[in-house]
């Protein structure tokens, strides 16, 4: 079927608006008619080829939309059911059995291999195959080919355009917060980064009751918009002494530090605000050529714990309608992160979500 996409034909270029042609849904396939997607910084990772999804490719990995058809093995959902689009897994190797689809043992090829597993590809222009399939979806387009497995059944009561940041970098920082470092009530944390991973990590502290939360970043109206999410404390680590002011709010460091910026100089800041046996979680994507160099004694020392973590380690199956339903009950107020825009203004969602007028720009694509 002949859709219109948002193409990033090359290195660091704009997203231009054409129409391809998309596939119809093979067996384990549903065909999602995409009402909106959230822009991310995987996707500007991508497009700066940061990341390896061959160009010129059709990006899009926060996607929700209405189930327009489904592939004849497809059980999950049905054509009508009101759906998000997450990350891609395959379900069937040691780590999917266990629970843990982030880690799937084909976690890049089926999010960032530009195709299908098998190698072919699901969107085509021109007669000529174009990189698709990222993160299972490639869903800045007006509609989308996921798989059962990375849709999620969402309520009809919440509206479609502001789910979509759920499939990544929302349950990103609420999961690496609620599924993976898991702070105790009444413990502290420290978040560094308030873009929307890690505002979304600001408001699961408060959800779990974390009675210490520490926003980090350089940006003031930012830190100051964290409050509103349930940051107790701010640091501007640009006009203020990070190690200092941070001893001054916990005098041994905080018992949890969570970095979301990829830099390798705010990796190692967030691993020195951490008490004895701290455990610091990262997210951040980090240029291929950026090593952190760390003292072992720094870990040894104090029982450190430096984690790398993916999509928060959740199960989107089930961390998505969780997060809704806080949401629904005004704990989670992730709305306020959000900005929409119209498709043919996606490059002006770019642009400002670069300069940090947005925290998380939102394609309004299609009617719900």
């Amino acid at each position: 079927m002949e859709i219109t996409a948002a193409i990033t034909k090359k290195k660091g270029g704009e997203f231009v608006l054409e129409k391809v042609e998309l596939d119809e849904p093979r067996s384990n396939e549903v065909l999602v008619k995409v009402v909106a997607t959230g822009m991310c910084h995987t996707d500007m990772a991508v497009r700066d080829q940061q990341m390896p999804t061959p160009l010129p490719v059709v990006l899009g990995h926060e996607g929700a939309g209405i189930v327009e058809a489904v592939g004849e093995d497809v059980t999950k959902v049905k054509p009508g059911d009101r759906v998000v689009m997450s990350f891609g897994s395959c379900g069937h190797c040691p780590n999917c059995q266990k629970g843990f689809p982030a880690y799937c043992y084909y976690i890049l090829p089926l999010n960032f291999g530009g195709s299908r597993l098998d190698g072919s590809h699901s969107l085509h222009q021109n007669g000529k195959a174009l990189s698709s399939n990222f993160f299972s979806q490639s869903s800045f387009g007006t509609y989308a080919l996921a798989t059962e497995r990375n849709v999620v059944k969402v309520p009809n009561d919440v509206p479609l355009e502001i789910l979509g940041p759920l499939g990544c970098g929302i349950q990103t920082g609420a999961g690496a917060v609620m599924n993976n470092l898991n702070p105790d009530a009444g413990s502290s944390i420290a978040i560094f980064g308030t873009g929307a991973v890690g505002l979304s990590a600001i408001m699961a502290a408060n959800v779990v009751g974390c009675t210490t939360i520490i926003a980090v970043d350089i940006n003031q109206e930012r830190l100051e918009f964290s409050k509103q999410c349930g940051a107790t404390h701010t640091i501007n680590s640009k006009d203020q002494d990070l190690g200092k002011t941070l001893a001054q709010i916990m005098e041994n460091g905080v018992e949890f530090a969570f970095d979301t910026t990829g830099n390798i100089q705010v990796i190692v800041s967030a691993l020195e605000s951490l008490a004895s046996k701290g455990v610091c979680g990262i997210v951040g994507v980090t240029p291929p050529d950026k090593f952190v160099q760390l003292d072992p004694n720094l870990l040894v020392g104090k029982g450190l714990t430096l984690r790398g973590i993916t999509e928060g380690d959740s199960i989107p199956d089930i961390f998505i309608p969780r997060l809704i339903a806080l949401y629904q009950q005004g704990k989670f107020p992730f709305d306020k992160l959000i900005k929409v825009y119209p498709f043919d203004q996606i490059n002006q969602a770019v642009e400002d979500s670069e300069k940090g007028v947005t925290v998380k720009p939102v394609i309004k694509i299609g009617d719900q």
